[in-house]
């Protein structure tokens, strides 16, 4: 369940215990529990300590094989810490649709916003995004007007998300193309809970941060107290390895099919190109809300969160990197991300010797 926080929070509990509060001795258990600990060559240590001179960097996990390669928190930052991964949370969310359609909770991704918030809907007749379907959410190909740099506020801020949602006109562009878009990945939290008949916390515990072994998360919710579905995750760095492990893993986590393989396929597949970049990533594309694209020829997949916060696959390697970083000023942001990205590319690289 979850325990009622301040300010619009709240924290998932395991064991009757919030993860805020676990003690030093459950803390090493948890640590014992996670991972096999594998020993890492000096060419990974080596990167992991030069991350020491980035201020705002507070975590890297890097996991290989399944097993625990190496891990580094910085700047008084520990591993069980709950870091906001801001829009790693929009990934999180299309992992849940996917096994709410599995479950047949929801029928599949051509279904419109109008056919699954119909009361909603009916309270904003002609509504363009009503007429939106999941996988125009899921791909950002809406063709809602929405600027995250002018508008976050205004939804952060919404009396009624949804209704603000549905009220916002087509953005003009004649072709569908990628726009990021918080304020209609903010429509799968309440899809997700008239679909369930559970809140969107309550689904993400029940369905898979239970299964994967989180050792907690906080989840901010907005003017309504419902999660969004957009941003406002705080997790440990090991957890968002966990999923990204599980994804790479085709869904599985220890043996058990804990996200549909077929959801992991089509979340992963490049689909439409993205304005964005984070270099050294080449040809970056999205999926179902996770970026792709090419590390020195290596394909990638990745969630991708404001501050650089990273879940980062390398199939062909059997490879996983997360990071955990404070936030940026805005005009910061592009140079921070692509300071951290060249971080988990370095990482790539040395293990890439190692295999080939």
């Amino acid at each position: 369940m979850f325990a009622t926080g301040l300010n619009s929070r709240r924290a998932l509990v395991f064991s009757g215990l919030p993860m805020l509060f676990l003690s030093a001795a459950s803390r090493t258990a948890a640590q014992d529990a996670d991972w096999i600990v594998e020993s890492a060559d000096g060419g990974v240590e080596e990167v992991l300590e030069s991350g020491e001179r980035l201020p705002t960097l507070r975590s890297v996990v890097v996991v290989r094989n399944g097993n625990l390669l190496a891990e580094r928190y910085y700047h008084g930052a520990s591993m069980a810490d709950l870091l906001a991964v801001n829009s790693v949370t929009k990934s999180v969310c299309s992992v849940l649709l996917g096994i709410a359609i599995e479950q047949g909770k929801i029928k599949g991704v051509s279904e419109t916003v109008a056919a699954l918030l119909p009361e909603a809907a009916a309270e904003v007749p002609g509504s363009m995004a009503g007429t939106v379907t999941l996988e125009q959410i899921l791909t950002g190909t809406t063709g809602i007007d929405y600027d995250m740099a002018k508008d976050f506020d205004a939804l952060r801020q919404a009396s009624d998300p949804v209704k603000y949602t549905l009220s916002l006109p087509a953005d003009g562009h004649s072709q569908p193309d990628w726009r990021y878009n918080d304020a209609a990945v903010g429509l799968i939290a309440p899809i997700l809970r008239r679909a369930t008949g559970l809140r969107l916390e309550d689904y993400a515990l029940q369905s898979l941060f239970k299964p994967l072994g989180f050792e907690g998360a906080d989840w901010t919710a907005d003017q309504t107290g419902q999660a969004r579905s957009y941003a406002g995750l705080r997790l440990r760095t090991r957890d968002v390895a966990k999923l990204a492990w599980t994804m790479s893993d085709g869904g599985k986590w220890r043996g058990a099919q804990v996200i549909p393989a077929h959801w992991v396929e089509a979340s992963l597949r490049p689909r439409v190109p993205v304005t964005w970049t984070a270099d050294p990533v080449e040809d970056m594309r999205y999926g179902y809300l996770w970026f792709t694209g090419r590390i020195k020829d290596r394909p990638v997949a990745w969630a991708w969160g404001y501050g650089s916060q990273f879940a980062l696959m390398v199939p062909s390697l059997h490879l996983v990197v997360a990071t955990g970083a404070l936030n940026p000023p805005q005009q910061a942001r592009e140079n921070q991300h692509d300071t951290i990205m060249k971080l988990v590319s370095r990482i790539v690289e040395r293990v890439g010797k190692l295999r080939d």
